[in-house]
């Protein structure tokens, strides 16, 4: 993910800065789906000199640039490393969003809803309650 960034950003004019790197560094592999604010106070616990307006900032820019895909609920939004089509699970009570294992249906990208409608994707989020939250209740 990291060299493709840098690659396809410096083509677009990114100021590839050390605050990028960092951010890019810490979601590479990633699949818990962090807030910027949790993403910051993890940068800012291992030392980094970093603001939360840079750590908004840059990850806004790299889902503009659909390198992280933002994903938008009731609580803090979250950003997936994983651009590929997949699934999430929404938990209802902590709001964590996980990878579900599910195969892409991407036959339903080819749906016939009728004259003038045409499909370019689709996103599915199953919700419910995690495991974790479970335990704790």
């Amino acid at each position: 993910m990291q060299m493709m960034i840098m690659k396809e950003g410096g083509r677009q004019g990114w100021r590839w800065t050390k605050q990028r790197r960092i951010i890019v560094q810490a979601l590479e592999g990633r699949t818990d789906h962090p807030t910027a604010e949790e993403l910051y106070r993890e940068l800012k616990g291992q030392g980094h000199d970093i603001s939360l307006a840079t750590v908004y900032r840059n990850l806004r820019a790299l889902a503009r640039e659909g390198k992280v895909k933002e994903l938008h609920g009731k609580q803090a939004d979250r950003f997936d490393p994983n651009t590929k089509p997949h699934y999430h699970f929404l938990c209802l009570s902590c709001g964590r969003v996980y990878d579900v294992d599910i195969p892409y249906q991407a036959e339903l990208d080819h749906l016939d809803l009728g004259p003038g409608f045409r499909i370019t994707g689709h996103e599915l989020t199953l919700k419910g309650i995690c495991p974790r939250c479970q335990e704790e209740h």
